[in-house]
């Protein structure tokens, strides 16, 4: 608002309300961004879950090879302002350190959605790029300046209360507790310990994917839930430290450039390592997507050096969970052919050693243990 007799502009600040597009950040950051804004008082909006309406949607306003989750978080966009939310966070995250980028169209976000949605609303658009030195708390002080909130220290305290939300959420994930779980609970502001084991997996599996690709349940055709269905234990980037990924990464004799790395990367690479080795790997990335392409085939690389068996699954708006179940399933009875293979392998070795009976006792029971373990 312009004050003609002070010549000044003034700045009405924002009403405490502020929506979320579920897709993008949303994965990895919501329990931060939830803690957050909730510790200052802001009532948080989230859009609804992905629907075929908001792929459409949000395809219908994009030029058609625009990347597939940027077509979803543009359709959520559109679903918070039909709910009538006129303020929408839309970061624009360049570099999570120096030189560690995001992919052109996380970087320029803002920008998109300027071009591509004339309905209007205001856009808060902070900028984290580590590269200029535009750093975490200057971020966070961009964020809330539109609300009128510019005291540094209330800042400090908005991020502290983030974290503490963030950092429950991440040791639930990492202790193995489901991801929907972990996000509800630690939303709650409460958190469980994962006391339950759950027995009669025969196979394991580590998942390469984006956080929006693949706890996005229609994005992803409910893969996690697939893989439990076929007694087949998952791993996620959820159970992988950030300095675990960075190790792994290095152990491949890899850096890491782009800012998504330990989720692709980081994650299979920690599960080739011979102490933490499962059966296969699953990459799942978006058609089209150039960092995704890059990083799934320098892990094929390396599966193909130590004989990791690796199924890359590509998504788009247009894929049939037809012919995605066809190749899952054919990855797994591969898998458990392999696996079958090795444990008769294995007795063979057992009967032509010809023990002692009691050497043969406890060959038997490490036998018996190791094709139990998952």
């Amino acid at each position: 608002m312009f004050n003609r007799d002070q010549k000044e502009e003034i700045i009405t600040p924002l009403p405490k309300k502020i929506g979320i597009p579920r897709a993008f950040s949303y994965y990895n950051n919501f329990p931060f961004y939830y803690g957050f804004f909730k510790s200052l008082g802001f009532e948080v909006v989230i859009s609804d879950k992905t629907t075929n309406k908001i792929i459409n949607d949000g395809s219908a306003v994009l030029v058609s090879d625009s990347c597939f989750p940027l077509k979803v978080y543009v359709g959520h966009l559109l679903n918070l302002l039909e709910k009538g939310v006129s303020t929408i966070f839309v970061p624009s995250l360049q570099s999570i350190s120096f030189k560690v980028n995001n992919c052109s169209k996380i970087r320029g976000l803002p920008e998109i959605i300027r071009n591509v949605v004339d309905i209007p609303f205001n856009m808060i658009e902070p900028t984290l790029d580590k590269t200029e030195e535009i750093g975490f708390y200057d971020f966070w002080e961009e964020t809330l300046k539109p609300f009128g909130i510019t005291d540094k220290k209330v800042v400090k305290r908005a991020t502290k209360a983030g974290w503490e939300m963030y950092d429950n959420f991440l040791a639930m994930t990492h202790s193995g507790i489901d991801y929907k779980l972990a996000l509800s609970t630690a939303l709650e502001g409460r958190k469980i310990n994962n006391t339950s084991r759950k027995e009669g997996y025969w196979l394991s599996v580590a998942i390469m994917a984006h956080g929006y690709n693949l706890f996005d349940e229609r994005i992803s055709m409910k893969l996690i839930e697939k893989l439990d269905k076929m007694k087949v234990k998952v791993y996620t980037s959820l159970q992988v430290s950030p300095t675990e990924a960075k190790s792994a990464i290095e152990g491949l004799g890899e850096i890491q450039y782009w800012a998504n790395e330990f989720e692709l990367t980081g994650t299979a690479a920690h599960f080739m390592k011979r102490e933490n080795r499962v059966d296969g790997i699953i990459a799942l990335s978006a058609f089209g997507c150039g960092p995704d392409s890059l990083m799934v085939d320098e892990i094929a690389y390396h599966a193909k050096r130590v004989q990791m068996p690796l199924l890359h699954l590509t998504i788009d708006e247009h894929t049939g969970e037809a012919g995605f179940m066809t190749r899952l399933d054919a990855f797994v009875d591969m898998l458990w052919r392999k696996k079958r293979m090795n444990i008769v392998k294995n007795i063979n070795n057992l009967d032509l050693v010809q023990p002692q009976e009691s050497e043969k006792e406890t060959k038997q029971t490490k036998f018996s243990q190791s094709i139990t373990k998952f």
